[in-house]
């Protein structure tokens, strides 16, 4: 398999929740923060302890990367120790998904682990691997990727509080009103990151590595103080990124078992096959 198709596979593989997903560390204190609209803040902080002590919760989500990819993700994600889940993500259009289905892959099972991601990638897909279905991302791994190390760390933090910490850091967080959202009444909240104005080094270095210049974020926050939506509009040197996300059943179990070793190959040890031979 060429190195290339690897890699366009891989990134498409990623992106069913790395996408607009550059929010601060959960570690860092709340004094380090841009100030925000006073009225909103309470709310907010509130809000987000509650979405992190609910610990599991269902996710459907869609993403658009340009004219580079789309899809839709459906599943159960939990965050008490780490990121785990199982996720049904479908490409729905784009060059990558024309590539993904070139090796016969139009949806996808993704599973997460503590120490690694793992994709299931169909029958196709595994003539031309041996036989094995499932690619292992060892988060240690990724970070040979183009986004280094902190694809790694967002790998492991994409959270739903994630997305309520990013408005928190936005430095100019605005209450919109009550709305409808899923059927349940909803606060809506929308500030804009720019990097420019980005304060904390931290943040602001993810920012940067991600190519993002400005990022929009929209939340709806339920009377029980938990996120139900969220919307990211990410410009980048690249395009434009947007994702949707819808949240519920917060404490739903969540059970995620290791594919089978014997069904399983590598990425590290796929992406050393490809360079030697790379046609």
């Amino acid at each position: 398999m060429k190195r290339t198709t690897v890699w366009v596979t891989t990134a498409a593989a990623l992106t069913g929740l790395v996408a607009c997903t550059s929010s601060a560390s959960s570690e860092e204190p709340e004094d380090k923060r841009p100030a925000s609209a006073p009225a909103a803040l309470p709310a907010l902080r509130t809000a987000e302890r509650s979405t992190e002590r609910a610990e599991t919760a269902r996710v459907r989500s869609t993403t658009v990367m340009g004219t580079q990819l789309s899809l839709s993700a459906d599943g159960v994600l939990a965050w008490r120790d780490g990121l785990s889940g199982n996720l049904t993500i479908d490409y729905t259009g784009g060059t990558a998904a024309e590539t993904m289905r070139g090796l016969g892959v139009t949806s996808m099972e993704a599973r997460y682990l503590s120490d690694a991601y793992y994709a299931r990638m169909g029958d196709t897909f595994a003539a031309k691997m041996g036989g094995k279905h499932w690619l292992r991302y060892a988060y240690d791994d990724l970070k040979t990727l183009g986004g280094g190390a902190d694809l790694a760390d967002q790998m492991r933090s994409t959270t739903p509080n994630q997305s309520v910490r990013l408005l928190l850091d936005s430095g100019d967080v605005r209450a919109l009103g009550r709305e409808t959202v899923d059927g349940q009444a909803a606060t809506h909240y929308s500030g804009t990151v720019r990097v420019e104005d980005v304060t904390d080094t931290e943040l602001r270095r993810r920012l940067q590595d991600a190519d993002v210049t400005a990022e929009t974020v929209d939340i709806w926050i339920n009377e029980k103080n938990l996120l139900v939506k969220k919307v990211e509009k990410t410009s980048t040197t690249n395009g434009r990124v947007t994702q949707t996300a819808h949240y519920s059943d917060y404490g739903v179990k969540v059970a995620v078992q290791k594919p089978p070793a014997a069904d399983t190959e590598d990425f590290k040890a796929l992406l050393s096959q490809s360079s030697t031979n790379p046609t």
